[in-house]
């Protein structure tokens, strides 16, 4: 109870942090320069969210700062660069997420394809008692090209392979290890497969990777899955290619500017969206939280911590 932290989001792990630390809640404080100000040279550790992040001005108030362990396995929204001048430990939790997100790109890879909200609602507004759901496309066959082969795009491409995908593979280097055909030019492999399966992690390197030229090379048969962040692919472009049919579909758990959604995408009938639950069952968000208390707990403990990002 003597270690104080911050915490900028409410978690599933909130009685936990405050069993064990003396909690400062910023997302609580109306007056959040005056919290600062207050307790900042008090906090060892800050406890934050792939969503919420950390930026420089945040982490440079913050004098006596050793670690900041965030709650997802995306930590483009943390400033890597100000905590290694800091010498500040940055945490996530990947791992214990991986299977829940690569089952949720493939549940969209097969709704956007198979049009399934589009069937359930057909079948709920009564329209099967006098009309039939136009035919839709089959997956078998099918030749996906992964952006991204990490822990995440590769589990999604083990579970496409058995369906009779043919799978090739984006990335900034060739994986050793790895038989599937490799790209180092990602309009050359939207050029060649079918679906483009978004898998990377977000941040100033991959901002609008998949851009317009990517999506017009993908064409008018080809369709996008992004369970990655929105901010990969220029989402401008995306629209456009699918309300004037230059895109087959798009199964999208993230979005450019969540929880806003463009309305055009609200209209289509070819888009299956999800409001970014990639990780989102209760097993899957305890071991999530499970994992950030584990990084606290090692390094105020003096032990390494489990999963350092820096």
């Amino acid at each position: 109870m003597g270690i104080e932290i911050l915490q900028t989001t409410a978690l599933p792990i909130n009685a936990a942090l405050q069993r064990d630390y003396t909690v400062h809640a910023l997302w609580q404080t109306a007056d959040k320069a005056a919290l600062l100000k207050d307790i900042a040279p008090r906090i060892r550790g800050m406890v934050t969210s792939g969503g919420v992040g950390a930026d420089r001005a945040l982490i440079e108030a913050l004098p006596k700062l050793e670690i900041i362990s965030s709650f997802g396995v995306g930590y483009d929204p943390i400033d890597i660069d100000c905590a290694k001048e800091r010498k500040v430990i940055v945490t996530n939790t990947p791992d214990v997420l991986t299977d829940d997100v690569a089952d949720v790109a493939m549940a969209l890879m097969l709704a956007m394809m198979r049009r399934i909200p589009q069937g359930d609602a057909f079948v709920r507004q009564g329209r099967w008692l006098k009309d039939k759901l136009p035919l839709t496309d089959k997956l078998g066959g099918k030749v996906m090209g992964v952006v991204g082969l990490g822990r995440i795009g590769q589990a999604i491409a083990r579970r496409a392979e058995p369906f009779g995908v043919e799978i090739r593979y984006f990335g900034p280097r060739k994986k050793a290890d790895i038989a599937w055909q490799y790209y180092g030019d990602l309009v050359a492999m939207a050029r060649d497969v079918d679906i483009l399966m978004i898998a990377c992690p977000g941040g100033k390197e991959t901002e609008q990777l998949v851009n317009a030229a990517v999506i017009d090379a993908l064409g008018s048969k080809g369709y996008i899955v992004n369970i990655a962040r929105g901010s990969v692919v220029e989402e401008p472009a995306m629209v456009d290619a699918l309300v004037n049919g230059r895109l087959a579909g798009a199964g999208l758990d993230v979005f450019a500017n969540e929880p806003q959604v463009p309305e055009a995408l609200l209209k289509l009938d070819n888009v299956a969206l999800a409001p970014h639950v990639g990780s989102a069952t209760h097993a899957t968000r305890a071991a999530m939280g499970q994992l950030v208390l584990d990084n606290l707990a090692a390094h105020f403990a003096g032990k390494p911590v489990l999963t350092r990002v820096v």
